[in-house]
């Protein structure tokens, strides 16, 4: 049996692409990097993806996890400073993705925040909920991960095999790393002035069929504290979209032109808000 790594680490595809612009995904609650699974297929042709994922025995605070994450990803430049990185986070991941880019806000590109957690602080009945989680016997506890998945993703719109995954993902994270780990929503905080340090574009994605967390108005209220900023409303997608089997990321980033044509050009970024019909 291999040994369970003792940090954070990366989930590498089975080829690399050290030639081009590195895609850094940092995922949701579940923290396993296995969940970008339906969107790889569309992402893989022009980035080089890591998925993040945090070990199930993790118990580290905000500041350590993501000055791991950077460091990361410095390795993975290995002294080419001039290779484009986008950084993307869902959910969980988006709130750490927000404090990896503020530790090192020269260091992306674009910044992509999917159905980002950081209203979830101001959102009692979940701070209340996610108390609870620590008082629950473990068959309990391994049964509410079903009960929370019609708050987690429209069924109706996810794969039977991806659905599986969801599950299987969501019950692998032990008891006490998920009180861990809502421990740190129920503190997440970043102020307007931090955000506005973070001057490069950010796609900002949120689900308006959303039933876990009001991901719409966040995005929304992030938007107008980021200085670069586009929101993308899909009008039908729950909190788990990047699961969805009609929802491309790559094709959402193409659609407002977030993807850059080499290392050296950028397409004209302009804020704004827009509705996506695919969802």
């Amino acid at each position: 049996m291999s040994a369970i790594p003792r940090q954070v680490y990366f989930r590498t595809p089975r080829k690399t692409k050290p030639e081009a612009p590195l895609f850094v995904f940092l995922p949701g609650l579940d923290g396993t990097g296995e969940l970008l699974r339906v969107q790889t297929e569309g992402l893989e042709p022009t980035f080089d993806i890591r998925c993040l994922a945090i070990p199930p025995t993790d118990m580290t605070g905000w500041d350590q996890l993501a000055e791991q994450v950077v460091a990361l990803i410095r390795t993975e430049l290995e002294g080419e400073h001039h290779r484009p990185i986008y950084l993307c986070g869902e959910s969980f991941g988006g709130c750490l993705a927000m404090k990896v880019a503020l530790r090192s806000p020269q260091l992306f590109h674009r910044i992509i925040l999917v159905n980002p957690a950081s209203s979830f602080s101001r959102r009692p009945w979940m701070q209340w909920g996610s108390l609870t989680t620590q008082w629950l016997p473990e068959p309990l506890y391994q049964l509410s991960c079903y009960g929370l998945l019609p708050f987690l993703s429209s069924l109706g719109r996810i794969e039977a095999g991806d659905r599986r995954a969801l599950i299987e993902a969501m019950r692998s994270v032990p008891q006490q790393a998920s009180v861990w780990r809502l421990s740190l929503l129920r503190e997440f905080h970043v102020t307007e002035m931090q955000l506005k340090r973070l001057t490069q574009p950010v796609l900002l994605i949120g689900s308006r069929g959303d039933r876990l967390l009001p991901s719409v108005t966040e995005v929304n209220l992030l938007a107008q504290q980021l200085p670069n900023a586009k929101v993308l409303t899909l009008p039908d997608s729950g909190h788990a979209c990047l699961l969805e089997s009609d929802i491309n990321l790559y094709q959402l980033m193409q659609s407002v032109c977030f993807v850059q044509d080499s290392q050296y050009t950028s397409p004209e970024f302009t804020p704004s808000i827009l509705t996506t019909a695919r969802s």
